[in-house]
């Protein structure tokens, strides 16, 4: 991948119990025992060691079984709770102007059908108009929480993440800051590394981690990847042009910094926006590359009835890429309509070009719908470049036959139980895309 101009360099054991002679006079115990049992009958000779009847060889005989009895015992007792402690983080990151209890249903369902292996835990740190304080912001008070986690929880060797809407952001800039490509060394402080005991996790592929741990999944759902600039990218706002030309520069006033940088209007006119920073590697972090370490990428994007976040943003797709989506839900996946492979798109990656930075002056100074699109086209063309440099799965959801589709940006992680439980359905493919990464991770870990 070609460096953007305006980059710089990096920056059981369970032992088997002797058997007795049928006459229950003798008895032999042989290489079948612990190690521990072997090492007190060294003395003996090679074929094992033999008790004749009697008393006292009675009771040393008892004594070897329960011995053996009792370290089966306390084999089956380490492996049933090394069984039953989780190994994989899940992060649940909500969005904007919202809290940990818009996940409610989400996480109980994914309790219910992940099972004991997964830790699942909805962040707290940026509630409500903390969402208002930059992407930047409330990314870096996200990785602390994750990493206040993960020091505080034994045995964690993988870690995953699921976010909606403005959460996606949030997440996207956080594991760029946990990010680390050499996490065992052990020499660098304040390492990831030193979070867990090594000798309890599986060392991941390349080296790289994510808070010291192994990056399965990052999914996202109805997140505004490409920011909400453009034509109907802020759907509520109909695509009137008038609207969306004032939208801009009132958005700071409502929601702060991160209305800026979802408009993609922040900074100075010569520095790149942090969107477009943040589809690839520059001295803010290695986004592109926190990213690409996780085994599995995938987008949810509600296709239509999303007041919020548009088709286009959420799915990381240009407008001739968008066809018409299908009517029809997958099996047992009600809503879900389509599911699509993307593969890795080679490109020399994200750029701010000299007539990118002109736009977006003009953009700034003078925002009349000429300026603003030419901008939001070379901002979404490098975007789009620079993301499509990975894979990822994109699934397309559809509320049309829902009894209240306008509720779309809520239905898809089922905000309220009752009221946005269109989107049970969704949850449901979400947990078994986790199930089954998680089984194909733990297949690979033993080959």
């Amino acid at each position: 991948m070609a460096t953007a101009p305006w980059i710089h360099a990096p920056c059981c054991y369970s032992p088997r119990i002797a058997s007795d002679h049928k006459n229950g006079t003798q008895g032999t115990v042989g290489s079948s025992l612990s190690s521990s049992s072997s090492c007190s009958s060294s003395s003996t000779s090679s074929s094992g060691l033999s008790f004749s009847s009697g008393s006292n060889s009675g009771q040393r005989h008892q004594g070897l079984r329960a011995q053996a009895m009792s370290s089966t015992s306390q084999g089956m007792s380490i492996a049933r709770n090394l069984k039953n402690d989780p190994d994989h983080l899940l992060v649940l990151v909500h969005g904007i102007l919202a809290s940990p209890s818009d996940w409610t249903y989400a996480e109980a369902e994914l309790k219910r059908r992940l099972g004991k292996k997964f830790l699942i835990y909805a962040s707290s740190c940026n509630t409500y108009t903390k969402t208002f304080t930059g992407i930047d912001g409330a990314g870096k008070r996200l990785a602390d929480e994750v990493m206040q986690v993960v020091k505080k929880t034994d045995g964690l060797k993988r870690i995953s993440f699921l976010a909606h809407s403005l959460g996606g952001l949030f997440a996207r800039y956080a594991i760029a800051v946990l990010y680390s490509p050499n996490t065992y060394n052990g020499d660098q402080p304040g390492d990831p590394s030193n979070v867990i005991e090594n000798s309890e996790r599986k060392s991941p592929s390349k080296g790289v981690t994510i808070a010291g741990l192994e990056p399965i999944n990052f999914i996202t759902l109805a997140t505004p990847h490409l920011g909400v600039k453009g034509r109907k990218q802020l759907p509520f706002l109909l695509g009137v042009p008038i609207l969306e030309k004032l939208a801009p520069p009132i958005a700071p006033f409502f929601v702060g910094r991160t209305g800026s940088q979802l408009f993609l209007t922040d900074g100075k006119s010569n520095k790149p926006p942090l969107l477009l920073r943040m589809a690839s590697d520059c001295d803010d972090g290695k986004f592109f590359s926190a990213l690409g370490a996780f085994k599995c990428r995938i987008v949810y994007a509600n296709v239509s009835y999303d007041h919020m976040v548009g088709w286009r943003t959420s799915s990381i797709r240009r407008e001739t890429e968008l066809g018409k989506p299908p009517q029809r839900s997958l099996d047992g996946y009600k809503h879900v309509v389509d599911v699509e492979y993307c593969p890795p798109v080679p490109s020399d990656g994200a750029h701010f070009p000299p007539k990118a930075a002109k736009a977006k002056e003009a953009a700034q100074n003078t925002p009349n719908a000429e300026n603003t699109i030419e901008y939001h086209e070379i901002m979404e063309e490098e975007m789009i470049q620079g993301l499509q440099q990975l894979g990822w799965k994109k699934v397309d959801v559809s509320f049309h036959s829902a009894f209240w589709p306008f509720f779309a940006h809520n239905n898809i992680h089922v905000k309220n139980e009752w009221l946005h439980n269109a989107g049970v359905g969704v949850i449901a493919h979400v947990a078994d895309s986790l199930k089954q990464q998680e089984s194909s991770s733990i297949l690979t870990a033993t080959l």
